[in-house]
């Protein structure tokens, strides 16, 4: 009897572990359809926002919250007709994480205003990236012959627009976390956007084998982050 018993035990300590790994798997299955990431990049994710939390409290958390969410969502936009094309990115790994985190925790490191400037950056160019291909066919930003979607260095009228849009819905929200007034808020979304014409215009490197997305994309930031500390904390203009 004894013995029968220990074995009902056995069984139910391996039942338990092969539960907790398949309810383990689902659940990171959903993360990384959700935020469009792999574990690596989830990883890397949850980093960087504890470092953001120390940096800049609940405020800086809750900006780059909205930030992820916002551009999760603008990533599922016409997800058919951004597969048709082939330029549906399903899941992305560490390297997202760092070209869209990095000089974003850099300007947080040194001002708050100059951490909100570079995510508009980074989200207008999301918005400029995802949305455009929907918009009409890109021209390259220099020749401005028409180039393939998805194509780095390639504008629409639309995803100009949208550029924008994006960097502005980040000030605004900042504008409610921060207390900036509407005069901020314009400045950083002009900025924002100046950022994002920075990637499209270094987008063309990287279509002739100079950097790659990762690079381009801290180059966005670097451009928000530089014009952002001469305007608000070098000159002390605002």
């Amino acid at each position: 009897m004894k013995g029968r018993g220990r074995g009902k035990k056995r069984s139910m300590r391996k039942k338990i572990p092969e539960e907790e790994r398949k309810i383990s798997k689902k659940i990171s299955k959903k993360a990384r359809n959700t935020l469009l990431l792999d574990v690596p990049g989830i990883t890397l994710a949850i980093l960087l926002g504890i470092i953001v939390f120390l940096l800049g409290g609940m405020n800086g958390f809750m900006m780059i919250l909205i930030f992820l969410v916002i551009a999760v969502i603008v990533t599922k936009q016409g997800y058919q007709e951004k597969k048709d094309f082939g330029i549906y990115e399903h899941e992305r790994s560490w390297e997202n994480v760092v070209s869209n985190g990095l000089v974003p925790v850099i300007g947080l490191a040194i001002s708050p205003i100059l951490y909100v400037t570079t995510l508009a950056a980074m989200e207008a160019d999301k918005f400029a990236s995802e949305l455009g291909v929907l918009g009409g066919e890109p021209r390259e930003i220099f020749t401005f012959r028409k180039i393939k979607r998805g194509t780095s260095g390639g504008m629409t009228l639309f995803g100009t627009w949208m550029s924008f849009i994006g960097a502005l819905v980040i000030a605004i929200i900042a504008k409610y976390l921060y207390y900036y007034d509407w005069w901020t808020v314009l400045i950083i979304s002009v900025i924002g956007f100046i950022g994002s014409i920075g990637d499209t215009i270094f987008g063309v490197f990287e279509e002739r084998g100079i950097g790659n997305k990762m690079t381009t994309n801290i180059i966005c930031g670097l451009i928000a982050l530089t014009i952002g500390y001469y305007l608000f904390i070098y000159s002390g203009m605002f």
